[in-house]
């Protein structure tokens, strides 16, 4: 799911600046902007994690990221919109964070907990590789309109939505952290 953000992400100077007409000195801040959104979104993610689902969460993170991601292709590009849009799918990308942690270190239960928590990170890295490479593609096909990052991206972060429903449906049935606390022996 992460892939279709980074479709967006990968690009985000020249979308700023072309399509939200920002100076390119006003570029940092902007990514100070969605550092915030990355903070507050990890923390949101953290805690709804907590007294949800995480897959339900991971789930909803990646609706909130197709949404920004159908504002960025069909929201004409100012200071204001590019600005909030770039908060809001900063956020929806940390928010997705604590969840997706928690799921790896679930399915690597038994002795392979490390190796999960290392794929999350894998995991992260291949999706902004994949879709690095669809944004490009995106902007090749459409002679360079950074909306259509954003187009490229939803369609991937609603399948994320999709498989994370309905694997939170048939296999979450603890909906709090107390629930699902149990005793470890190492």
């Amino acid at each position: 799911g992460n892939s279709g953000i980074f479709c967006w992400w990968s690009y985000i100077s020249p979308w700023l600046q072309k399509v939200g007409g920002w100076s390119s000195s006003m570029v940092p801040l902007l990514m100070v902007l969605a550092g915030f959104g990355m903070v507050l979104g990890g923390i949101a993610g953290g805690r709804l994690t907590d007294l949800w689902k995480p897959g339900a969460t991971a789930g909803l993170s990646q609706a909130i990221a197709t949404v920004g991601l159908l504002l960025v292709f069909f929201v004409p590009g100012n200071h204001v919109t590019t600005a909030l849009l770039t908060f809001l799918i900063g956020f929806a990308l940390f928010f997705n964070s604590s969840p997706q942690q928690l799921l790896m270190v679930q399915a690597g239960e038994g002795g392979g907990e490390l190796i999960a928590g290392a794929a999350v990170q894998i995991a992260f890295n291949f999706g902004n590789a994949v879709g690095s490479i669809v944004g490009g593609a995106a902007l090749t096909a459409n002679t360079m309109n950074y909306h259509y990052t954003g187009l490229a991206g939803a369609p991937i972060a609603l399948i994320a939505v999709i498989m994370l429903v309905t694997y939170s449906r048939r296999y979450e049935t603890h909906t709090g952290a107390t629930e699902r606390m149990r005793e470890v022996h190492v």
